[in-house]
């Protein structure tokens, strides 16, 4: 199994920008462009949300109409990285946010199709 961590997580003022990032790790006999990669979030309260999702070598992007437009997902595979640009940031926004690593061809929206997750990384909006 892939090993996941996120960082770049943190508050920011409503209209704010951050970056996050994830490296993968882990002798899985794979390489990380083998790897879709994606990114939910998951509010107090609320269900796992899908956020983005990317292509093995990056040249698709995929994104929840709530955050189209504001965030960009992207990834270097020299560097067993997936990275999210989120701008324009909203209170709404404010979630745990988790990486996750798809071996498949099941929907890249479905958090069911991945295999491995981070631990995850707050991301607090103040409005």
């Amino acid at each position: 199994q892939l090993q996941l961590v996120e960082s770049g997580g943190g508050l920011v003022q409503a209209g704010g920008s951050l970056r996050l990032s994830c490296v993968a790790s882990g002798r899985t006999g794979r390489t990380f462009s083998d790897y879709r990669m994606g990114w939910f979030r998951q509010a107090p309260g609320k269900e796992r949300e899908w956020v983005a999702g990317i292509n093995w070598g990056g040249e698709y992007q995929y994104y929840a109409e709530s955050v189209k437009g504001r965030f960009t997902i992207s990834r270097d595979n020299t560097k067993n990285t997936v990275s999210v640009q989120m701008n324009s940031l909203r209170p709404a926004d404010t979630a745990v946010y988790y990486c996750a690593a798809n071996l498949g061809y099941g929907d890249i929206r479905d958090g069911s199709s991945y295999d491995s997750w981070g631990q995850g990384t707050q991301v607090t909006v103040s409005s």
